[in-house]
């Protein structure tokens, strides 16, 4: 239905209206919040490598003598330099906080609205921001992550709702993949941003953290100043409001039947007291599984890996510093423009195809890498590094993130906000995205340590 009143299946209902610029640029805005997500996850791997940020909060990594680090006798392995759990716990935080977050967020876009809870997540990520642009200590990082996560997650359930129901249903799919393109717009621009900072010795860091705070200025001023869905409004008892806002959005005072459509759910969903009971009973079961599936099995294609990490795994490769961070570029590109295909042809061709397409090619992708890696003896005792090596993988983990960027990555977030009904819509978005951010604290957490354990198939270790 128009609107986002019901997950549409088979043919979409088409009312009338037109696609208005104003729509549009209402989505643009809302994926911002697509933004603060990408920004981040994209800032963090080249944060972490930089030698003042190392220097200041975790000088064991740096420090010669330190087992991390290795010593003249006995050289680390390159897939060991950073192996140390508080560098993990400083990525992760982020999401553990997110995924605890995840639920009161879907509770609050619930009740007080998609608008407002954005409002409150750019405003969380920026007061985040402030505090790790300033950190002199690694306990204001850690607050400083934690407000990120919060604001991430808040975010993530409120703008995927937002651009979902603001969409005609004819191109509801390309709207709501808006939030992946600018989040692979923040990863590749936060990226080229680190490559410019890390040569500002000791202090490139803060500069790197302090930007991220743009997006979540833009998404602030959203928060502001965009109407709230037709959806949300009727659902919490303003319906005339709605109304207006359902007239404006369409270009046209014709909206009876849509608005009706929006009347019948949100009575429907008024209904239910508990979502988080409903959304567990017999009846919504197939969407509260499929939801959770489709952020559980995004995180599980190992994509983060490759974005926290990418820096230090062509590190790893035994290419240069400066190498690395181009290399990193190069994915950066290939994600975010990759994301456009999904764009373009989800709607036309349907998510299932794209889903199965997409985790063929990544999983043939890491086969081939694992497997050329073990061939060429990287990381094993007496390894001499091969450039070629280096050069093999990035063409591959161009290729997988390629497959990943136009299926699970946008789909793994269109795909739960589609199938929920209005009733359970909110605690479904809720529930996806608590899977999502769960995963990726697991997979933040374990992965430095699962690198230099198994040392050999890096970019398999997401897999096993």
């Amino acid at each position: 239905m128009g609107g986002g009143a019901m997950a549409p299946i088979g043919p979409v209902k088409v009312y009338n209206g037109v696609v208005t610029t104003y729509v549009i640029v209402a989505c643009i805005v809302a994926a911002s919040g697509g933004a603060l997500f990408g920004y981040d996850n994209g800032i963090t791997g080249g944060v972490v490598s930089m030698p003042g940020f190392l220097e200041r909060f975790f000088p064991s990594v740096t420090t010669s003598t330190s087992p991390v680090a290795g010593n003249e006798t006995k050289p680390t392995n390159p897939f060991c330099q950073y192996n140390n759990q508080g560098l993990a716990w400083f990525t992760s935080s982020l999401f553990i906080a997110g995924a605890v977050a995840a639920l009161p967020g879907a509770w609050i876009t619930r009740h007080r609205g998609r608008k407002f809870t954005m409002l409150v997540a750019g405003l969380l990520f920026d007061l985040g921001v402030i505090i790790l642009a300033a950190a002199y200590h690694i306990s204001m990082l850690i607050i400083g992550r934690v407000l990120l996560g919060i604001a991430v997650a808040f975010a993530s359930v409120a703008v995927t709702l937002y651009n979902s129901e603001m969409a005609p249903a004819q191109i509801r799919g390309r709207l709501n993949q808006i939030f992946q393109i600018v989040l692979t717009l923040g990863v590749f621009v936060a990226q080229a941003i680190n490559i410019g900072t890390a040569h500002i010795y000791p202090w490139g860091w803060r500069v790197s953290l302090a930007l991220a705070g743009m997006p979540a200025i833009v998404l602030t001023f959203g928060g502001i100043f965009l109407p709230d869905t037709p959806n949300s409004l009727i659902e919490r008892g303003h319906k005339e409001q709605g109304r207006r806002v359902l007239q404006k959005i369409r270009g046209t005072m014709e909206v009876e039947e849509e608005f009706s459509d929006i009347c019948d759910a949100c009575v429907e969903a008024n209904k239910v007291q508990n979502p988080w009971k409903t959304i567990m009973s017999r009846k919504y079961r197939p969407q509260l599984v499929l939801a959770a599936a489709s952020t559980f099995f995004q995180q599980w294609t190992g994509i983060n890996t490759i974005i926290f990490y990418a820096p230090q795994l062509f590190v790893s490769l035994g290419v240069g510093e400066g190498a690395a961070l181009g290399a990193t570029i190069v994915t950066g590109i290939v994600n975010h423009l990759a994301t456009y295909v999904s764009f373009h042809v989800a709607d036309k061709y349907g998510r299932r195809i794209l889903f199965i397409e997409g985790g063929i090619q990544m999983t043939v992708c890491l086969v081939i890498i694992a497997i050329v890696l073990a061939q060429a003896g990287v990381g094993q005792e007496g390894h001499v590094s091969e450039p070629w090596v280096a050069w093999f993988v990035l063409v591959f983990v161009c290729i997988y993130i390629a497959a990943y960027a136009w299926s699970w990555g946008p789909l793994g977030w269109l795909y739960p906000s589609e199938i929920q009904p209005l009733e359970t819509r909110s605690a479904g978005q809720g529930i996806a995205t608590l899977v999502n951010l769960l995963f990726s604290f697991i997979i933040g957490q374990t992965y430095l340590s699962m690198l230099c354990a198994m040392k050999v198939t890096p970019l398999s270790c997401p897999l096993h």
